[in-house]
């Protein structure tokens, strides 16, 4: 696979995110340039020829990703997600890693579809929503409940893309290009090696896998708003310098108010994004050094995600505030990106419960959310 930089692909991105947006998803060939940037063996396993990075590393690829396309920076966020593939079979592994460590992998893992217990595996039949990224994946995940060796928590059912369909029915807001579109698949037998369970224990020893999964998992959409975020205040930057309404107003440059939400904006955002690494790095230190990350440690990184992905929301929001009657157009860039904001803030990982249940283990208490940990 031939070298290219960030800035190829970014500047390519730049060129492309409207047939992106406009075909509402991610084309395989330019998940193929993603895997040309490693986006897609940051989370494959060492000992398969991956090359893990350390979270926040991974996290600011996403980042400078995001602040050209939520969208794009989206999908790529799942090149993460190899890492709950970890908990599969070695042998498993081995089989999906053989012609190379670039996977990518996209799951509806929601609602939870009946499984019944066969023989050998588990008869998957239903449909699942949310696959963001699978128009491009080299294979699929849907959920199905879990049972007594599970501890309760769901499996993955593991699938090759020609035993499922795709229905493009994503019509939404904001992350259009993301191609979360519905999976279905219809009386397919998926042996019992090629499930795991979602957040369950690893079966490679290597640091990644000992970081809190479903608390990267949030970070890493967590990140995409930041990027959003940054986009829209370089945005409201560069035409705050030259805008002058249709009444003749000064520019929005000149007026105190522009100049004091802009400002508030990049501190709120600035504060938010040091605290989210900071934390990241404190828990990549801890399991490096052999421990485990602690319950405290992951409520952080919980709340820190949260906060960001709300932040970044209200960044945007505050931009559009007040930057006058411009924003009314469907065409204007802020009303994009402010659609594109809100979904991470929405997502069941980063939304309210999650400050509850943050906040309930910070003091001593049980957390108060499934799948907290």
């Amino acid at each position: 696979m031939s070298e290219v930089t960030m800035e190829e692909v970014l500047a390519e991105l730049a060129q492309r995110k409207d047939e992106f947006q406009q075909q509402r998803y991610v084309p395989r060939d330019f998940v193929d340039r993603l895997k040309q940037l490693g986006v897609y063996r940051a989370s494959t396993p060492a000992k398969f020829g991956g090359n893990p990075l350390p979270p926040a590393e991974f996290l600011r690829l996403i980042e400078r990703i995001s602040t050209v396309d939520g969208s794009t920076g989206w999908v790529a966020s799942f090149g993460s997600s190899l890492i709950y593939l970890a908990a599969l079979p070695l042998d498993t592994q081995a089989e999906l890693y053989k012609d190379g460590p670039d996977v990518a992998f996209a799951g509806g893992l929601f609602p939870v579809q009946p499984a019944p217990a066969t023989e050998t595996g588990f008869r998957v039949d239903g449909r699942w929503k949310f696959a963001s990224g699978c128009m491009g994946a080299d294979i699929l995940g849907v959920g199905i409940p879990g049972d007594e060796s599970t501890g309760g928590k769901p499996r993955t059912a593991l699938l090759r893309p020609e035993q499922v369909e795709i229905v493009q029915d994503w019509d939404v807001v904001g992350m259009r290009g993301t191609g979360s579109f519905d999976l279905v698949v219809r009386d397919v037998e998926v042996p019992r090696e090629w499930t795991f369970i979602r957040g369950g224990a690893p079966t490679v020893d290597e640091p990644l896998y000992r970081y809190p999964t479903i608390a990267y998992a949030a970070q890493v959409l967590a990140i995409v708003g930041a990027g959003v975020a940054r986009a829209a205040l370089d945005h409201a930057r560069e035409v705050g310098a030259g805008y002058t309404g249709v009444t003749g107003a000064p520019k929005l440059a000149d007026r105190g108010y522009y100049r004091t939400g802009y400002a508030d904006a990049e501190a709120a955002l600035r504060s938010a994004r040091a605290w989210f690494y900071e934390v990241s790095h404190e828990v990549w230190d801890t399991v490096v050094s052999g421990d485990e990350a602690t319950d405290e440690q992951n409520a952080q990184l919980r709340l820190s995600s949260a906060h960001l992905a709300k932040t970044a929301s209200e960044v945007v929001s505050k931009l559009v505030e007040i930057s006058g009657t411009a924003p009314i157009y469907s065409t204007h860039p802020l009303r994009g990106l402010q659609g594109d904001a809100l979904v991470p803030k929405q997502h069941a990982f980063l939304g309210p419960a999650i400050h509850d249940a943050a906040g309930a283990v910070l003091m001593g208490q049980p957390p108060t959310s499934p799948g907290f940990r």
